[in-house]
């Protein structure tokens, strides 16, 4: 079970992601009343209706207690009402939601998957010439930004090639049903998916290959060979097995990575999640759903390094924070 330590250090990367994640949409340059009706709206507004709507916004308030307020709400539930939507945050929040958890979980477990099997295989051929393809393939792929390679795989696969959707999530309008749903679904997926993929595949694949490199020397590996065991029990059984430890470390950390990436990924092709939805809200100056948008990120990444935590500990008990120790009492003994 987490030890208090644990639950303090949580409940102080909370509180400092709270002070964070009110203090830096308001950092941002701009009138939040301008972008939200533009210039031509506040020209023919009197004085008193942009007071009766600063007010309503409570802009006139000043940090402190737009921050009480702030807390205050969340304690109760209540993310606020976003500005440009004309409605509560929730709301904003859950039409966007399912699909940034469909293209953030399929692509944090393919490339987890996909990585750490690709590592696996390099790293017990190291030295090989298959190894050193695959590494410097690995190397060439990460070096290519999130946003870089959505729009390389819009170009080939959407506007040359024109075998998949350039936007969007679903056809507008189609009627799609049942299968046809979820294959239309799928085809709108695919180029989002295969960019976040293809950059975040590395760090899986990097952790896992130097886990096997650092586990084939040791002697259990070469008692299996001296008994003639088949290279894939002693690959997948004995080696992989051992690494399994920082595999799973390797993939708590990419998540924090994943969850940028789809940020990005999503303004690019149009995906109308968490992505698209921050982009709208940072040009709008929509404080309330800036700070639910990033509220969200920054929950889910503190449940999945807790998550972690707790699987590295379940696999390794070594690494298990201690029980606290209890003071001795001295008993006395007839001699």
């Amino acid at each position: 079970m987490p030890t208090i330590k644990t639950a303090v250090d949580y409940i102080i990367a909370l509180t400092a992601l709270l002070i964070l994640n009110f203090i830096l949409p308001r950092l941002l340059p701009g009138d939040p009343l301008q972008a939200i009706y533009g210039d031509e709206a506040l020209l023919v507004m009197t004085p008193a209706m942009q007071a009766e709507l600063i007010q309503r916004f409570a802009l006139d308030q000043t940090w402190s207690e737009q921050f009480a307020a702030y807390i205050a709400a969340l304690l109760h539930a209540d993310l606020g009402y976003s500005y440009f939507y004309q409605s509560p945050v929730v709301n904003a929040l859950a039409g966007v939601l399912p699909w940034t958890l469909l293209l953030t979980g399929s692509a944090f477990v393919l490339s987890t998957l996909l990585g750490s099997l690709l590592g696996i295989e390099s790293g017990y051929r190291q030295g090989s010439k298959h190894d050193g393809c695959m590494l410097g393939l690995m190397m060439f792929i990460s070096g290519f930004p999130d946003f870089f390679a959505g729009i390389l795989l819009l170009l080939i696969f959407g506007v040359w090639l024109a075998w998949l959707p350039l936007s969007g999530a679903l056809t507008p309008y189609s009627g799609f049903t049942s299968w046809n749903l979820a294959a239309d679904i799928i085809r709108h997926l695919t180029l989002p998916l295969t960019a976040l993929v293809l950059v975040r595949l590395t760090g899986a694949y990097l952790f896992s290959r130097g886990a096997m490199v650092s586990i084939m020397g040791e002697p259990y590996i070469r008692t299996a060979r001296a008994k003639g065991c088949p290279d894939s029990r002693i690959r997948y059984r004995h080696a992989a097995r051992a690494a399994l430890l920082p595999m799973v470390t390797a993939a708590g950390l990419s998540f924090t990575h994943v969850v940028s990436g789809v940020l990005f990924i999503e303004t690019v092709f149009s995906y109308p999640g968490l992505g698209s939805l921050l982009y709208k809200a940072v040009l709008t100056r929509d404080y309330p759903l800036l700070q639910g948008i990033l509220l969200l990120a920054a929950i889910l990444v503190l449940l999945i390094n807790f998550a972690t935590d707790r699987l590295c500990a379940r696999l390794d008990p070594r690494i298990a924070p201690a029980p606290p120790k209890t003071r001795r009492t001295k008993h006395a003994y007839p001699v």
